[in-house]
């Protein structure tokens, strides 16, 4: 199937007209199309199987290929179950969704429990596929369709694992920390401008009580990775780095479980560090950093500004790039990119690092 074939398919289906939506339970409506080898005419070794959700917040559109098939379902982990098991009689189909703040957990959880393989796909991936096929609309239905196909032309998909127990309560109290100093930020923005001293003695209340939560929150997730041998451990690698304190360990055990079993490019990548050519003929454009786990990117950020005031082999390595004419910025993100490189190869060594680095 030829990049136009597929694109003129999708740009003249009106998927959306050709769901039906009735009273009561969502029932499947098959999707007639005089091209019908578009969804079952796939390169030999890719997936042709494939159920693929489209998940907002109380509803699930569902896509499923070969047979081409779409139905509306709700959000809620038995109706999720009932579809796959009576998906899954007699075959094997690949679960694919996007990441989409949570909303997409009963999928991805029902997914293993009836024993299927699954991805949770990242949305800039997904929204450069639509971007190739031609695809201006966006309903649930084109979305669901355009995963299927997503699915159905990937070959790297990482399958989704689900996280230790553990890890979700520690990710919970760390996303919520991690709130809650937002929301303080944005109060104390708030004080530096003239207000009328009721809103001021306000504001002081509530950063205040914000304050105090946090620190409560930080004692729950100390008590949490002292309570673990698995995370206590890891945080003794982690914090072993010169510049690494106990908060920016917590926010790699919750947001980067996959430390310590990357590649150096993968462990730069995964939090946003690598930095992207923007090169053309002879053009040679500036190198960028995009995308990646902002959480630990944050942290790291603070872990570097520290590397930077108390590793001597940070600071020869920030002179040698200053020396270089790298600006400020790319220095910081260099140092946050090496300690990134660093905490992987110390977790996954199992040894603690040396007080000094080679730059």
């Amino acid at each position: 199937m030829t990049r136009r074939a597929v694109a003129k398919y999708l740009a003249t289906r009106h998927i959306c007209q050709a769901i039906r939506t009735v009273e009561g339970p969502s029932r499947p409506c098959i999707i007639k199309d005089h091209d019908k080898h578009m969804s079952s005419n796939f390169h030999e070794g890719h997936r042709t199987n494939i159920i693929a959700f489209e998940v907002s917040k109380a509803s699930l559109t569902v896509h499923s290929l070969p047979d081409d098939r779409q139905v509306t379902i709700p959000n809620t982990a038995p109706a999720i179950r009932r579809l796959l098991k009576a998906k899954t009689k007699g075959s094997n189909p690949f679960v694919i969704c996007e990441a989409s703040g949570g909303y997409e957990r009963h999928v991805l959880n029902c997914a293993v429990e009836v024993g299927l393989s699954a991805h949770r796909a990242h949305g800039t991936r997904t929204r450069n596929f639509a971007k190739f096929l031609g695809l201006s609309a966006k309903t649930d239905a084109v979305d669901a369709r355009m995963l299927a196909l997503f699915a159905a032309k990937s070959v790297d998909l990482r399958l989704w694992q689900p996280p230790a127990p553990e890890t979700v309560d520690l990710r919970g109290l760390r996303r919520r920390r991690d709130d809650l100093a937002q929301m303080i930020r944005i109060e104390q923005n708030r004080l530096e401008h003239p207000q009328i001293k009721h809103v001021e003695r306000s504001l002081k209340r509530h950063v205040r009580a914000m304050s105090n939560e946090i620190k409560e929150l930080d004692t729950q997730i100390a008590a949490l990775v002292a309570a673990t041998p698995e995370f206590r451990q890891k945080s003794g690698l982690l914090t072993s780095v010169i510049g690494v304190g106990l908060k920016t360990a917590a926010a790699c055990l919750a947001y980067l479980p996959e430390l310590g079993s990357l590649t150096k490019g993968e462990a730069a990548s995964i939090v946003g560090l690598a930095p992207h050519a923007q090169d053309s003929g002879t053009l040679k454009g500036r190198r960028r950093i995009s995308g990646g786990r902002r959480e630990v990117r944050s942290s790291l950020y603070m872990a570097a500004l520290t590397a930077l005031r108390l590793d001597p082999a940070m600071q020869a390595f920030a002179h040698r790039l200053k020396e270089r004419g790298k600006p400020a910025k790319v220095v910081i993100t260099a140092i946050m990119r090496k300690l990134a490189v660093i905490l992987n190869a110390v977790l996954k060594t199992g040894e603690p690092a040396r007080r000094t680095h080679s730059a």
